[in-house]
C-alpha cells in the first residue's frame, strides 16, 4: 500500500529549516553572528561599513530586511557620549535561522538573552567556534558595555579601535563579548574584555576572527 503524503504535511516538511527569509516557526530571522569578518582587523570602515557587511550576508541567505551590526562609538569631542549599540538595533523580538527566539526586547537582550554557543548561530544556521574549537572564535566586536551603552569620554581609553576605522595596534583596543558565554570567567556576551589590539593578527590572537552581532530592525 503506497503511503500517500498530503500537500499540507509536504509543506510543513519544508520550514523544518529554512535560513534567512522565513526560520523556522514562521519566524523570520532578526539575530545573526556574521559567518566571516571583514579581514581587515577592526577597521570595518566604520558603522557604515559593518552595517554593509551584515546586510550583504544576510541578503545572500534570503532575507531582505534592514539589518544593523551590534557597535557603539566613542566621543571624538571629549565631552558627549558615543553611540550606543543598543540604540540603533530596533525594539525586538529578534530570532535566530533556525526560528529560536534571542530576546523579546531590549531589557531582556541586555539582562537574560538566550544566546548561548548553541543558539548564537551565523546567518545559514550554523554555529561558531567557541571555547574548546580550534580556532576559538568567540570574540565578538561590540565597543560597548554591558548594558549595551557607549563609553562615557571620562571612561578613558579607545574601547573601539578609532571608532571601527583603525587596524593598527598600539592605538586602541576593541570590546568584545563571548557569545559562547565562556571564557576566564566572564560569561557576558557583548563586553566580556578589550582585544590585545586592532589588527587582524591581534583579534585572532585574543580569540576571534573579527565576527559581529547583527540585528534586524524591522
Amino acid at each position: 500500500m503506497k503511503l500517500i503524503l498530503s500537500s499540507a504535511v509536504l509543506a510543513a516538511s519544508t520550514l523544518l529549516f529554512v535560513p534567512g527569509a522565513q526560520a523556522a516557526g514562521g519566524h523570520p530571522m532578526g539575530f545573526f553572528v556574521t559567518s566571516q569578518g571583514i579581514g581587515n582587523g577592526a577597521d570595518l570602515g566604520g558603522m557604515a561599513g559593518a552595517d554593509a557587511h551584515c546586510a550583504k550576508l544576510a541578503s545572500a541567505a534570503g532575507s531582505g530586511r534592514t539589518w544593523r551590526a551590534y557597535l557603539s562609538t566613542q566621543s571624538t569631542d571629549g565631552k558627549t557620549r558615543g553611540e550606543s549599540a543598543r540604540d540603533r538595533i530596533g525594539p525586538g523580538p529578534w530570532y535566530n535561522a533556525r526560528g529560536e527566539l534571542i530576546a523579546s526586547d531590549l531589557d531582556e537582550l541586555h539582562i537574560s538573552p538566550n544566546i548561548i554557543k548553541r543558539t548564537a548561530l551565523d546567518e545559514n544556521g550554523n554555529p561558531i567556534k567557541g571555547r574548546g574549537d580550534k580556532p576559538n572564535e568567540h570574540d565578538i566586536l561590540t565597543g560597548s558595555k554591558a548594558d549595551g551603552t557607549a563609553y562615557f569620554p571620562w571612561e578613558k581609553g579607545d574601547h573601539t579601535c578609532s571608532n571601527w576605522t583603525s587596524s593598527a595596534d598600539g592605538e586602541g583596543s576593541a570590546q568584545v563579548g563571548h557569545h559562547d558565554r565562556h571564557g576566564g570567567g566572564n560569561t557576558s556576551w557583548n563586553s566580556a574584555h578589550g582585544s590585545r589590539g586592532c589588527s587582524q593578527q591581534n583579534l585572532q590572537g585574543t580569540g576571534g576572527a573579527g565576527f559581529l552581532y547583527c540585528f534586524a530592525v524591522d
